[in-house]
Order: structure tokens, then C-alpha cells, then sequence
């Protein structure tokens, strides 16, 4: 697996972002870049949101109608270059918002709110398989079959040598439904409180009797990486798939509704014994 620096989601981000930074200092809108290009504006958007990689003849082209040259230049032209490599996950485009997974393995730290289900990186095969069953019911063997491998995969970022921090407050409600059956269950709540001895996860469960909480609007994961600190994103869970939010008032917005969320959830050591008698119930 690719170093988290090196993951060519983030690279892509990092490279969109300071040709923004140089485009606005030269003053250019995005048409005149486009003209420039030979492209359309909605390209030249793309590649400074970070959505799409770009050649480097076409980098040449940008950094041209800049004036960036010299190292500056090439450091750009190599950024450039490792974001056009494929991640793992690209191998499975066709089941899964790459984005999203791209960045994950470049990320440090997950701060997560699951409200309804057990979130994919602590899920087991068997609940994984009745989750894309129920929520993808016209899929081809092969394409469940894709997506139950990909949510496995991602799990060895938590068990790889420098791991994943994950901090996960979970609804109550999410331990209670029994996806897969009854024994199903009881196995996934025993991969639960494995997960939470592990040093580098936090799980907290949100009690069924803690009314409403800022996290009713669904669910959200943070996600926090060493450098640069500006690429901190939020990606809020919708029935579209999500949505990526970049903005510093919307990462601090949803920075305060985690932290009340663990606020109100019971300790790490409560939610374990809640989940252990959860997992006794007939």
C-alpha cells in the first residue's frame, strides 16, 4: 500500500490547490486558463478541486500562463506526475466513489459518526455481505463480490505498521439491528470489542436515551492528515452517496457536533460492556 504522502487522491488535491493559489495571483479567471488549455472551464475546475489529474503537457501549459518555472516548476510537474498513478482502489471504480477511499488512506486520523450501521472499516465479511445485499439488490455476483473485497481491504490500514488513528462514536440503534440474523450479529459485536482494544481506536456508543444529538442529520466522517493541515475535510453521508466538505467554518461545524456527540456517549470502557451484554442477548 502506498505511504499516505504519496496517495495520488491527496496529490491531486494538493496539486489543484496551489494551481488555484497561482492562478488567482496571476490574476486569471478559469476561461482564460481553458482558452489557454484548449479545454473547457469546467476541466480546468476539476483539476483545481482535485476531481480530475492532468498530463503534463497540460501542466506545462498551466504553469506557462502563470510564469512558474524553475524548480518551482518541476516540483509542480512531478506532483503532478504521482497523482496520475493509480491507487489500489481504482481498481474497483466501477463499485465504489474512489474518492473517498483515496483519501482515507492518506488520512492520519477518521473522526466518525455512524448512526445506523456498524461503520465498513470494523465490519465483518458476513455483515458486510448482508449490507450490500440489502442496499445493492440488483448486483451482479461479481459486482457484491468487488465491493465486500474492497470494504476488507481498507481494514488493513488500521492493522499496518504506522495504523490508522480512528475515533467512532456509534448509535446504539446500530448494535441493536440485526443485519445478517441473529448470529451474524453476535459476531460482528464480538469484532467490535476486539477493535476497541486496539490502541489506536476509540469507540464510544451514543445511548438510545440521549435524545437528540447534532448527528441526527446522518452520518459524518472527519478526516484529519499531518500535512498540509489545510487538506482536513469533512465527508457527510447522503443517499446520493456524499458529499465532501473543504470549508474552515464547515469542518469546525462538524468538529463541535463530534466532540458533543462524545460528549454524550457513554466511555470507551461502558460502550464495551454494553456491546459485550448485547452480545449475550438471545
Amino acid at each position: 500500500m502506498a505511504g499516505r504522502r504519496g496517495s495520488p487522491t491527496l496529490r491531486r488535491r494538493q496539486l489543484g490547490q496551489e494551481l488555484r493559489r497561482l492562478r488567482e495571483a496571476a490574476g486569471t479567471t478559469i476561461d482564460q486558463v481553458a482558452e489557454r488549455m484548449e479545454c473547457s472551464a469546467s476541466k480546468v475546475s476539476r483539476i483545481e478541486t482535485g476531481q480530475s489529474g492532468v498530463s503534463s503537457r497540460e501542466i506545462r501549459k498551466i504553469l506557462a500562463a502563470y510564469e512558474v518555472d524553475g524548480p518551482k516548476g518541476e516540483e509542480l510537474v512531478e506532483m503532478a506526475r504521482e497523482a496520475k498513478q493509480r491507487g489500489w482502489w481504482q481498481l474497483y471504480g466501477t463499485v465504489l466513489t474512489s474518492a473517498y477511499v483515496g483519501l482515507e488512506a492518506a488520512a492520519t486520523e477518521l473522526r466518525s459518526f455512524e448512526p445506523l450501521v456498524v461503520p465498513g472499516l470494523l465490519q465483518t465479511e458476513e455483515y458486510a455481505r448482508a449490507m450490500v445485499h440489502a442496499g445493492w439488490p440488483g448486483a451482479s455476483t461479481e459486482e457484491v463480490e468487488q465491493r465486500i473485497r474492497v470494504r476488507m481491504k481498507r481494514q488493513s490500514l488500521l492493522y499496518q505498521d504506522d495504523p490508522l488513528r480512528l475515533s467512532i462514536v456509534l448509535d446504539e440503534a446500530a448494535l441493536r439491528r440485526p443485519v445478517g440474523g441473529i448470529d451474524v450479529m453476535r459476531r460482528q459485536l464480538d469484532r467490535l470489542r476486539q477493535a476497541a482494544e486496539l490502541p489506536h481506536v476509540t469507540l464510544q456508543v451514543l445511548p438510545l436515551l440521549a435524545g437528540a444529538h447534532g448527528g441526527m442529520d446522518g452520518a459524518f466522517t472527519i478526516l484529519l492528515f499531518d500535512e498540509p493541515a489545510n487538506q482536513n475535510l469533512v465527508f457527510a453521508a447522503n443517499g446520493a452517496g456524499g458529499l465532501f466538505l473543504e470549508k474552515d467554518e464547515e469542518i469546525a461545524r462538524y468538529a463541535g457536533i463530534f466532540e458533543g456527540l462524545r460528549n454524550g456517549a457513554l466511555s470507551p470502557r461502558s460502550s464495551v460492556e454494553l456491546i459485550a451484554t448485547l452480545a449475550k442477548e438471545p
